[in-house]
């Protein structure tokens, strides 16, 4: 069966690729307005760019033409910060997905402890064992076809926080420790499961 989503629902194409690309890692990002209101949502159109030197990509949906606080906050602030949703903070990473107005702060809402930034002005989530402090040097909006499009932010990673305890030697990741938790279709999440190595030919 073929679909042109010319010829779709808006809600036909978010069902079928939110449960086509699969699992898709979370960008809880944090972010801080010109009054100083923090403010925290996760994001699953969210990945890694490259390392040299090292960006991160998000983008949020602007349905009924609207921005989400994170965007406009980015926007002014030119600043953000990835914090990596873990197994153990799921639960609050969702109540950060409610809509509430722009007054509210997430952290206070989903009962997280905002902690300092070393080089940028949002707040880190001290329950979350990853940060990556972000600067924004790029942004451009997608137009909308039903909806209000969306808007695609790449951000330089100019610091990185790591919790000691999913640290192995020579910089890599201990799995176990860390527990990543990804993104599937509605309220659908995973775990890691089973893990394979294919080693590279060159």
């Amino acid at each position: 069966m073929q679909f042109d989503p010319e010829n779709l629902e808006q809600s036909a194409i978010y069902k079928l690729l939110t449960g086509t690309i699969i699992p898709r890692p979370i960008g809880w990002i944090s972010t801080v307005d010109a009054h100083g209101v923090n403010n925290l949502a996760p994001f699953s159109y969210f990945n890694l760019l490259g390392d040299d030197p090292p960006h991160v990509m998000f983008s949020t949906r602007r349905d009924n033409n609207s921005n989400k606080d994170t965007l406009n906050n980015v926007l002014t602030t030119k600043q953000f910060v990835v914090n990596m949703v873990t197994e153990d903070v799921v639960e609050q990473m969702n109540a950060t997905s409610d809509k509430l107005p722009p007054e509210i702060d997430e952290f206070e809402h989903a009962g997280l402890t905002p902690i300092p930034s070393l080089k940028v002005k949002p707040m880190r989530v001290k329950e979350s064992p990853i940060h990556l402090e972000c600067e924004l040097v790029h942004h451009y909006f997608l137009e909308g076809h039903q909806q209000g499009g969306a808007c695609v932010l790449i951000g330089r990673v100019i610091l990185m926080h790591y919790d000691d305890a999913v640290l192995l030697d020579n910089y890599k990741i201990n799995l176990e420790n860390y527990k990543p938790v990804a993104r599937l279709a509605g309220a659908n999440y995973s775990k890691l499961g089973e893990q394979f190595a294919i080693k590279r030919n060159s």
